[in-house]
């Protein structure tokens, strides 16, 4: 497929230059529909995207539409703050039926604001209000947003420096397998703990992801995420598991963290806890931290209620069936491992290593621009694919997880191709 790419001036002379996927995939999209997006040339694209995890359930998903059109073409609320309404009633009593009592959690539901980062706020600024303590331990390549409490327990350099002021109150520690296996799990964050001369705060939290996707697709082992829930405990701080990413069902459960058989103290979520695309973030806590002062923690931007209308959707479209979809993503996941492995011995010289779970993957080049014309020859070929970590070195898959066999292979058909074509 030949693409001309198209003339941006107004992209170029209106917009902001912190743009950035428009430049990676220079073309103007017009329409999308499940793990497709068309041009408005009429060219058209596999989505590896989704909305960088925010359409597991694809573009346009008739389902969820419906219900979003039924909704407005009633009048329904679309704006509410926190007031109660019919939607925000509708989504907390799915949400508890479907999700969290048949995984026996009891966590209380907090609407911090529309985005991701605004999430990981709220979970940072409750649990420095219940220890009464100001430290939060992170780890390392980790990602937890772009506002400025965020950004203090984010790993990457080139986004901490946008923030232009000191980044405090933040403590790196090394990822599940960061030292290569040479370390045993924790032994230096314990050994500062219990050391008075180390210098360390007393935490009041630690936040984790399970599996790192701006950080290059880093997998923690469940026996690592179980020691560092036990070690929360010994210690006396709270677990937060930042799921905005990998939850909704990205690594085939709804949480990422139920495989390893943990309960986190607190949890993020947003991307595709919507399921259509539009704004929304949940942060949820066991009942015993819920301290909060009415109004205490607030925004304009709460109540979308058109978000409530598609989330209730989407769980009871695909969380009501006992575990179809979990079992499909895991099954795509699995098609995705071979076909990285069929690349990677295809090409043993360049590929450095390929890792993920469920329907997140990543494929790392020794060369570390090789990612990014990867990237940009799937384009090319009609394939969106974004590069992850440090430095842009991994090529990262991140398909809807309602994607069909035959769309995926012909996505990591055309991967393959990618690769092939971009070897020196």
């Amino acid at each position: 497929m030949t693409i001309t790419p198209p003339a941006l001036s107004v992209f170029e002379t209106v917009e902001s230059e912190v743009r950035s996927y428009c430049r990676g995939w220079p073309a103007v999209f017009d329409r999308a529909q499940g793990a497709r997006l068309t041009d408005e040339d009429g060219h058209e694209y596999l989505d590896f995207f989704a909305g960088a995890g925010s359409l597991n359930y694809g573009h346009n998903n008739p389902v969820l539409k419906r219900a979003l059109l039924d909704y407005l073409e009633r009048d329904g609320i679309t704006h509410g703050l926190d007031m109660a309404t019919t939607s925000k009633r509708a989504f907390l009593e799915t949400f508890q039926n479907v999700i969290l009592r048949p995984r026996d959690l009891p966590y209380k539901v907090m609407f911090p604001g529309p985005t991701g980062t605004n999430a990981v706020e709220a979970a940072l600024k409750l649990a420095r209000k219940v220890k009464g303590r100001e430290s939060i331990v992170s780890f390392t390549n980790a990602f937890h947003g772009m506002s400025l409490g965020s950004l203090a327990v984010t790993g990457n350099a080139f986004k901490r420096a946008g923030a232009g002021i000191p980044l405090v109150h933040g403590t790196p520690m090394p990822f599940d397998n960061y030292l290569d296996g040479q370390v045993p799990d924790f032994l230096w964050f314990e050994r500062l703990l219990e050391d008075q001369g180390s210098g360390l705060n007393k935490p009041a939290a630690v936040i984790v992801e399970t599996v790192q996707g701006e950080g290059g697709i880093n997998v923690a082992r469940p026996e690592w995420l179980r020691a560092l829930a036990d070690l929360c405990r010994r210690q006396d701080m709270l677990l937060i598991v930042d799921d905005i990413q990998m939850g909704c069902g990205r690594t085939g459960a709804f949480f990422s963290f139920e495989e390893a058989g943990i309960t986190p103290d607190i949890v993020t979520l947003s991307k595709s806890i919507s399921g259509y695309g539009l704004p929304m973030s949940l942060c949820l806590f066991q009942p015993e931290l819920d301290v909060w002062e009415p109004g205490e923690h607030n925004g304009t931007f709460r109540g979308n209620n058109p978000a409530f209308v598609t989330a209730t959707a989407a769980l009871e479209a695909y969380w009501s069936d006992g575990g179809a979809l979990e079992k499909q993503t895991r099954a795509r996941g699995e098609q995705v491992e071979q076909a990285l492995i069929s690349i990677t011995e295809e090409n043993l010289v360049d590929v450095k290593d390929y890792r993920g779970h469920g329907l997140v993957w990543g494929l790392e080049f020794h060369d570390k621009a090789r990612a990014g014309a990867v990237a940009r020859r799937a384009f090319d070929l009609g394939l969106l694919v974004e590069t992850s970590g440090p430095q842009s070195e991994v090529a990262k898959l991140l398909p809807p997880l309602t994607i069909t066999e035959d769309e995926l292979d012909e996505g990591l058909r055309t991967l393959a191709r990618a690769v092939r074509e971009t070897a020196a």
